[in-house]
């Protein structure tokens, strides 16, 4: 029998996010779901460079953490999790998670989720959605990784499994799966698909809808920040939903906090693309309700793309950089005269040198006449370069400032980081084949 409301909490809504929110959902917000948003077009390319030095590792960082604390609640409160944090490495992932349930005595089963790893299949020649040029003109290319839709993790759902564990899925797929598999929704019923796309896009980046993106303290000021309280939904079986959070979290779900997560990253809210359903937010009704209620109607949608999406991970350059600081009198202008030095050294040999004078203009890249003095500035100077030997030699000409002048600088930084960069394909959906692997502690 279908239930008549689901309780779904997102726990992270991204790799690096605190781990505490999902614990307090877990233990105190009486949820059906659990869903841990933890990848990005960069983390997964990241993920895979990890993959290709360990074959064993490849999923979230913090998978082990964030399991390790989580595994007690969730099987204490009959918690089912649903999580992207197997990044390029499901099955390592789901591995790892039966290792951990069996230290702590825990009897699980997990499905981990992949198919979407279509680096055999992409063209060189394909030209990319941002460039419009042929995949081969980026680089070298490191991974490719299609943005799978519900249907694997609705099979998991199927089968019992506990903890589902995928790479790399539509965001809105890891709350829309557990939605039809409760409330039995066709999955040609474009209307109650667009509907559960819009709660799991306001859900998805965790903090974002309960104020923490949100805040500004003179405009639009939250409070309780530092115990910030991630968001569960109430869903109903016709679509429409209320967003809360834990009671006693910080943080605030308002009017406000719903449209900003409702617009972030829509391009053209009357078609947003994901593989499950074009969806129309242009009819999505927002209410508040009470004190951190926010009731959510209305979206539709029409049948799901062709194509699936495909984010590509190539190597892009390396970037060195260094910095060092400047402080009291005519500060600004000794770090003026250390960019001038630094300049006349470093311009012939890297064009795309960029220099900044942090605490003056290094985010708006002018003066304003409005603007006081500077008692201290930091100089950041920055370039890209084929080679990791050449861009080092950005940190180490920051660094020879020290006894070479201007005077009075100190905090030496200097930093080279191999930057992956990452276009996008479409590929036809007859060219992906997700899979469904089961684990048992």
């Amino acid at each position: 029998m279908a239930k008549t409301k689901i309780r779904i909490g997102c726990g992270a809504g991204f790799s690096g996010d605190r781990l505490e929110p999902a614990m307090v959902l877990a233990e105190k917000g009486n949820i059906d779901y659990l869903v841990l948003e933890c990848l990005a077009e960069r983390t997964i390319a990241l993920a895979q460079k990890r993959k290709l030095q360990d074959p064993s590792k490849g999923y979230d960082p913090l998978l082990e953490r964030r399991i390790g604390s989580l595994l007690p609640l969730l099987a204490k409160n009959n918690i089912c999790l649903i999580t992207n944090m197997g990044a390029a490495n499901p099955i390592a992932g789901a591995q790892k998670i039966i290792e951990i349930a069996q230290q702590q005595g825990i009897q699980i089963k997990v499905a981990a989720i992949t198919g979407d790893d279509v680096f055999e299949k992409i063209n060189p020649e394909t030209n990319t959605l941002e460039t419009g040029k042929p995949l081969k003109a980026a680089g070298e290319l490191i991974s490719a990784n299609a943005y799978l839709g519900l249907e694997p993790i609705l099979e998991a759902l199927q089968n019992q499994a506990q903890v589902i564990i995928t790479g790399r899925v539509a965001d809105p797929s890891l709350f829309l799966a557990p939605l039809i598999h409760e409330f039995g929704w066709s999955r040609e019923d474009y209307e109650l698909m667009g509907k559960g796309t819009v709660i799991g896009h306001l859900l998805e980046c965790a903090g974002h809808i309960t104020g923490g993106y949100f805040a500004d303290p003179l405009k639009k000021p939250v409070e309780g920040l530092d115990t910030l309280g991630h968001p569960f939904a109430d869903v109903y079986p016709d679509g429409s939903a209320i967003i809360s959070k834990v009671e006693g979290t910080g943080g605030v779900v308002n009017l406000q906090t719903a449209k900003e997560q409702l617009l972030y990253e829509v391009i053209n809210p009357h078609a947003y693309y994901t593989p499950d359903v074009v969806a129309d937010f242009m009819s999505v009704h927002l209410q508040e309700i009470g004190p951190n209620r926010v009731q959510v109607q209305g979206g539709s949608g029409k049948i799901k793309p062709q194509t699936y999406k495909v984010s590509v991970g190539y190597k892009a350059f390396y970037l060195g950089e260094g910095e060092i600081s400047y402080a009291g009198a005519a500060a600004l202008e000794r770090a003026q005269l250390a960019g001038e030095i630094l300049e006349k050294r470093l311009k012939p040999q890297f064009e795309n040198l960029r220099i900044d004078y942090i605490g003056s203009h290094s985010v708006h890249r002018t003066h304003f006449d409005h603007t006081a003095v500077p008692y201290e500035i930091r100089l950041r100077v920055a370039a890209s370069a084929s080679e990791q030997s050449t861009a080092a030699l950005i940190g180490e000409e920051v660094e020879a400032l020290y006894t070479n002048g201007p005077a009075g600088g100190g905090g030496v930084r200097k930093l080279v980081n191999e930057v992956i960069g990452i276009v996008s394909v479409l590929l036809d959906r007859d060219e992906v084949q997700p899979a469904v692997h089961y684990f048992e502690s």
